[in-house]
């Protein structure tokens, strides 16, 4: 069947470069292959870095950094590593007065032991606060509060 005399046939359809206008000039932003070269599995292969030196083969520094888990503090010595100087120690408890002895010491003198008997949450051990103290440099390294 041959065509209206009016309207010529196109031959075939633009190139892609023709039909997005691309300069062949100009630098590609990503690599081409050449003739001859076959892109790898990740892509084309790339050109060397202009103007950075190569990567020096300086060796490898590795710091082991200790992750401590938290430690709770109650009223016995606890095995721990001292934050301050880095030992593993088991530390040494003192015994401060807290809100618990106050409170106990306040209820026997509502009960009527003014006579002094009174001061003996001051006396027991299992009534006050609890200091954790690193027995090699003396730092303070956790507390337990009775209230």
């Amino acid at each position: 069947m041959a065509a209206p005399s009016g309207n010529p046939v196109p031959s075939a359809p633009p190139s892609y470069a023709e039909a997005v206008g691309i300069n062949m000039n100009y630098p590609h932003p990503y690599p081409v292959p050449g003739p001859g070269q076959k892109p790898d599995e990740k892509g084309m292969n790339l050109p060397p870095h202009m103007g950075q030196p190569p990567p020096a083969n300086n060796p490898i520094t590795v710091q082991t950094v200790y992750v401590q888990q938290p430690v709770l503090f109650y009223d016995r010595p606890v095995q721990m590593r001292c934050p301050s100087c880095n030992q593993v120690i088991v530390t040494r408890l003192s015994y401060d007065a807290g809100a618990l002895t106050w409170l106990s010491c306040g209820g026997l003198c509502l009960v009527g032991c003014v006579a002094g008997c009174c001061l003996i949450p001051f006396c027991i051990d299992a009534l006050k606060d609890v200091d954790h103290i690193c027995p090699k440099c003396n730092t303070l390294v956790g507390s337990y509060k009775r209230l």
